[in-house]
């Protein structure tokens, strides 16, 4: 794996935290989650901003994007009890599929 895709997927790592903590700051009225959410974002878009030296702005976003939410939604499940029905699953198991397409079969990801 490419430097910048581990990079990146640090990034989505901090974005995923920062998320998390988003829900459980419960709109900015607990301070310790809030000061997790303002940290685990100024890391991810530090990192995500790293690899824009290297991979193409959209490129970068779609891994971004699409990591983030499946992560996100498997915390979500875990920690907060927020289900998904078949339709929702079905809709991120495209969006994987469409990372992979990206980096399995174009060429304007870098390998």
């Amino acid at each position: 794996m490419p430097k910048a895709y581990l990079i990146l997927l640090v990034a989505v790592v901090f974005e995923t935290i920062g998320t998390a903590a988003l829900q459980a700051s419960q709109q900015f009225t607990k301070p310790i989650p809030s000061i997790i959410v303002v940290i685990g974002y100024g890391l991810a878009f530090y990192m995500m901003a790293l690899t824009l030296k290297v991979l193409p702005v959209g490129i970068t976003y779609a891994v971004w994007s699409g990591l983030g939410i499946i992560s996100i939604s498997i915390i979500a499940y875990f920690a907060f009890g927020q289900k998904l029905d078949l339709a929702a699953i079905l809709g991120m198991g495209l969006i994987v599929a469409g990372i992979l397409v990206i980096n399995l079969f174009s060429k304007t990801a870098v390998h």
